[in-house]
């Protein structure tokens, strides 16, 4: 195994530096690499003062919900899971572009109830430096409940929180990205657990073809968009797995499947959120 970037090194020290300056922290912790890492170095540099949380709802698939536990597991960081509701918030519901916002206030709004008896004075967030650089309302959510960013004091990118997965040996190092499952509902389309539940079996699916990233967005009119990698795309395509891929998705209440020609691409469905939306929580978040 080759010697770790000094570079990498330095941020790992000032990650921990920055964690041991809290009296004790709450993860907002997803089982992501993000979080992941967060929680590990809480863990390192407080021990029993670090906690991980993690929100359970109709948007969370019972996967990573599964995942989450067993990493807080091998990590051994104090874990709580908490019922969130943000399903009850008709704005939530709307999705109207703001929806990641109203996500993260019930959340932070829930563990922040929680921080005096979880011991934990102050929470934290996975966020990097790149999410900066992306359409993220719920950055506004976290100022607003003064949520430290540890990755992003300590000046990480998502490339080095990798790297240091990695050499931390997490398991979830090369982990790709799992978002929410609302987060595949396009702008406009109301959030319903009826709808996040069809992405999740339909998710699943892809997965049992040996799809390690994919998303369904779900679409006016029961319409699903399917992205996998550019380089799958021709698999799906092919006769059998076509009318395998639209018959179980017509059987999960979907009415018209396509596949998306460009291929996977992260937060794709940003694109339909109105500009001035975007730029006002990109102002927010300055």
């Amino acid at each position: 195994m080759s010697e770790p970037d000094v570079t990498l090194l330095a941020k790992r020290d000032k990650l921990l530096a920055v964690l041991r300056e809290l009296p004790g922290v709450a993860v907002a912790f997803s089982g992501g690499i993000d979080s992941t890492v967060v929680a590990k170095a809480a863990f390192l540099a407080l021990g029993e003062k670090a906690v991980a949380v993690t929100a359970d709802s109709a948007s969370v698939a019972r996967r990573e919900l599964d995942d989450a536990r067993e990493l807080a597991g091998l990590i051994g960081i104090r874990h709580v899971v908490v019922r969130t509701d943000e399903f009850s918030n008709a704005a939530y519901l709307a999705n109207d572009g703001t929806r990641c916002y109203h996500c993260k206030t019930e959340l932070y709004s829930t563990v922040e109830r929680l921080l005096p008896e979880l011991g934990a004075p102050v929470m934290a967030s996975g966020a990097n430096l790149d999410d900066l650089g992306d359409y993220r309302p719920g950055l506004v959510a976290a100022a607003e409940h003064a949520v430290r960013h540890p990755l992003q004091e300590a000046g990480f990118t998502k490339a080095d929180v990798r790297a240091l997965a990695k050499l931390w040996q997490l398991p979830t190092w090369d982990k790709p990205a799992a978002p929410c499952l609302s987060s595949r509902m396009a702008p406009g389309l109301a959030v319903t657990p009826e709808r996040t539940k069809r992405v999740e079996d339909a998710e699943t699916f892809l997965r049992s073809l040996g799809l390690r990233e994919c998303r369904v967005r779900y679409h006016e009119g029961d319409l699903a968009r399917v992205e996998v990698p550019a380089s799958e795309i021709a698999r799906l395509a092919s006769e059998r797995v076509r009318a395998e891929l639209t018959h179980t998705l017509r059987g999960l209440g979907f009415k018209f499947v396509t596949l998306d020609l460009d291929g996977f691409r992260s937060g794709s469905l940003n694109e339909l959120v109105p500009l001035e939306l975007k730029v006002k929580f990109d102002k927010a978040t300055r």
